[in-house]
């Protein structure tokens, strides 16, 4: 493993974590450069994606770069030793981006790998969709210190990384999630199974989908079991007037959120999944220059 392998957000501290969403900002408004001139990312997927490969391949195009793209069933990596089919990658780019079903296997790409490795997403976390989220609720709250974030629903990788989040910037997050569903990590944020407790005066309102991939078996009860938890216009009018909407996507409308919410003046959620591509590039940008 190298120091600049970005496996979860705890891989910065707060300063860089501030610098690093200021850098977005900057990208945001000039977003092309030649700052990754001659350099190479490996993208390597066992899962689908829209945002986070568009978002890391474009990035790289705009900063001079390349990327390549590798299906995990289309590669040695499924007959192979993980570490070493990593360092051969290593060998030949200058970074590694994955997107995985477990940490643990992330852990050993980054073992393998010589090269910095960056979570495009694991069973438990998802670091760059947290980046994106911060930004966003920068870009709308111009502050983090004092502002409430509520999550409703299961507690996911995407949860897991935004409690992590909230935490380094200084906001109080309340996760409501019905039991054996909590986020599978600690931090400071609160834990409740009333999900208008989460969305008593929050300034920030998030969800997501209630059916992972992988638990695509586990639909009709999860959708039973989620159903108080949906992210609608009665959940919505408890917070704050100005209280923004967020959602990793894709999301499943008419389950954990609804149409009308998704598509409010309060919902940021296409905003914040264009701010995947700027985060994607100061991430980048810190780990290659």
């Amino acid at each position: 493993m190298t120091e600049r392998d970005f496996l979860t957000l705890k891989d910065l501290d707060r300063r860089e974590l501030s610098d690093l969403l200021e850098v977005s900002s900057q990208l945001k408004r000039a977003p092309h450069s030649q700052e990754l001139e001659g350099k190479t990312l490996a993208m390597l997927f066992s899962k689908t994606s829209t945002r986070t490969r568009v978002s890391f391949e474009v990035a790289m195009n705009q900063l001079g770069g390349h990327a390549v793209n590798l299906n995990w069933t289309e590669t040695n990596f499924v007959k192979g030793n993980v570490r070493d089919e990593a360092k051969v990658l290593g060998g030949y780019c200058d970074a590694l981006m994955a997107r995985v079903f477990t940490h643990q296997q992330l852990v050993e790409l980054a073992e393998g790998c010589e090269r910095p490795v960056i979570n495009g997403m694991d069973d438990r976390y998802h670091p760059c969709q947290a980046l994106a989220d911060l930004l966003t609720i920068l870009e709308e709250k111009q502050r983090f210190t004092g502002l409430k974030v509520g999550w409703t629903g299961d507690g996911t990788n995407v949860c897991n990384s935004l409690m992590l989040g909230a935490e380094m910037t200084g906001m109080e997050m309340t996760v409501a999630t019905p039991k054996g569903f909590e986020p599978k990590i600690q931090t400071t944020a609160n834990i409740v199974r009333d999900p208008k407790e989460a969305a008593a005066d929050a300034d920030v309102l998030v969800t997501d989908t209630w059916v992972s991939l992988g638990f695509e078996h586990e639909k009709d009860m999860r959708v039973k079991l989620f159903k108080p938890y949906q992210l609608n216009a009665n959940l919505l009018s408890l917070a704050k007037k100005n209280c923004i909407v967020l959602h990793c996507l894709p999301a499943q409308r008419g389950y954990e959120i609804t149409s009308d919410v998704l598509d409010s003046p309060q919902s940021k959620v296409f905003q914040e999944a264009e701010n995947r591509l700027p985060t994607a590039k100061a991430l980048l940008m810190k780990l290659l220059i």
